[in-house]
């Protein structure tokens, strides 16, 4: 079945839906939201949630990174940034957050010039083991090679590594690419690697051992790539692809389960819903946990391609404080916009659909019925 459109008598396109394009359908059966499990394991590591935090400066730090982690899900840590920079970053965050917007991206250019020192990185990553939570950092594919070693000398338990498009195999005529295959056979922590948001792209993530695969570009309200570079994944169709890919691979490598983990564009509590509903094994969250009145960016969100050196892909978007980590997580929602009590949401879904856990509520049945979010 193909779902192809004639763009033009010499192109055509497939068409592509993203997460406000789609619903959940209840099912016959109800349950009790208690009764519903949100757990969520890879490799050795058990989460309570199935929640990741992106490694945004805006939203993540060693403080934020290890609260997350005492609520059940995974701080991941930039280990490019403001705290592997600067000895005290703080007022590096007060100083963007308070930035008008015409002078926003040059001054983050700046401030994002300083080099990114090893021996920061290990001093983040001790911290947060010191704290008794799961410990995970990303790097960029550009600057894995660089400091992979000091980031697994520091003691890390799942590393991370994040572009806005990761591939198996990347070519370069100016330096030798990132094999990644061989990298990560090499390495002794498990490897989530991405973005990627075609079945073939994660095939070939999948195949190189990675533990999980992120599908999408992540950054979905800080991105501009759309209007920069032209590119974009609708999360719901990028999401299902990858899903299948995960399916095929299991078939393939006899029984190697991947992880998709949806990463973009899941900003409130019906989207990390849908994520799961077209086949994600967890999401990583970005905006929705920049809410926090703990998160660095004191209302303020904003990706690495923010202040890219030569082409900036994002901008710092003012997203505001909506409460607590507690309460963005697990509630009271105060108002009905989803942007508090994403847990609950999540497990109320599940119950009203009928499902008992994350890989049954992969088979709920979704309808495609755009409508435009307030």
């Amino acid at each position: 079945m193909s779902n192809e459109i004639e763009i033009g008598r010499g192109k055509r396109g497939r068409r592509a839906y993203s997460f406000d394009d789609i619903a959940v359908v209840p099912s016959r059966r109800t349950r009790d939201p208690e009764d519903v499990s949100v757990d969520w394991q890879i490799d050795a590591y058990h989460f309570g949630l199935p929640i990741l935090a992106a490694p945004m400066d805006s939203v993540m730090s060693p403080a934020t990174a290890v609260a997350l982690g005492r609520h059940g899900g995974l701080g991941v840590l930039d280990l490019e940034g403001l705290w592997t920079r600067y000895e005290d970053p703080t007022p590096m965050l007060e100083e963007i957050a308070g930035l008008d917007a015409e002078h926003a991206t040059r001054r983050m250019q700046e401030i994002y010039s300083a080099p990114v020192r090893a021996e920061l990185i290990t001093e983040r990553l001790k911290e947060i083991r010191a704290a008794g939570v799961t410990v995970a950092g990303a790097l960029s594919p550009q600057r894995t090679q660089e400091f992979y070693r000091t980031v697994v000398d520091a003691g890390v338990d799942l590393f991370v590594i994040r572009g806005t498009t990761v591939s198996a195999e990347h070519v370069s005529g100016n330096a030798e690419p990132l094999n990644l295959k061989r990298f990560i056979y090499e390495l002794d922590v498990p490897v989530v690697v991405g973005g990627a948001s075609t079945y073939t792209a994660a095939l070939h993530l999948m195949r190189t051992g990675a533990a999980g695969v992120l599908v999408g570009f992540g950054g979905g309200a800080a991105h501009t790539t759309r209007v920069s570079l032209g590119i974009h994944a609708p999360m719901a169709t990028a999401v299902a692809d990858v899903a299948a890919a995960r399916r095929d691979y299991l078939d393939e490598s006899g029984g190697r389960y991947v992880h998709v983990i949806a990463d973009g564009g899941v900003g409130r509590a019906g989207d990390l819903v849908k994520a799961v509903a077209c086949g994600a094994d967890a999401v990583m969250v970005g905006a929705a946990l920049a809410r926090a009145a703990e998160a660095p960016g004191n209302g303020w969100h904003w990706g690495s391609e923010a202040h890219h050196p030569q082409l900036p892909r994002g901008e710092r978007v003012h997203v505001g404080t909506a409460g607590s980590l507690e309460e963005i997580l697990f509630g009271p929602g105060r108002q009905a916009d989803g942007t508090l009590n994403l847990v609950g949401a999540l497990r109320r879904a599940m119950a009203t659909t009928g499902y008992s856990d994350l890989k049954e509520f992969q088979r709920v049945e979704v309808v495609i019925s755009p409508y435009q979010p307030r």
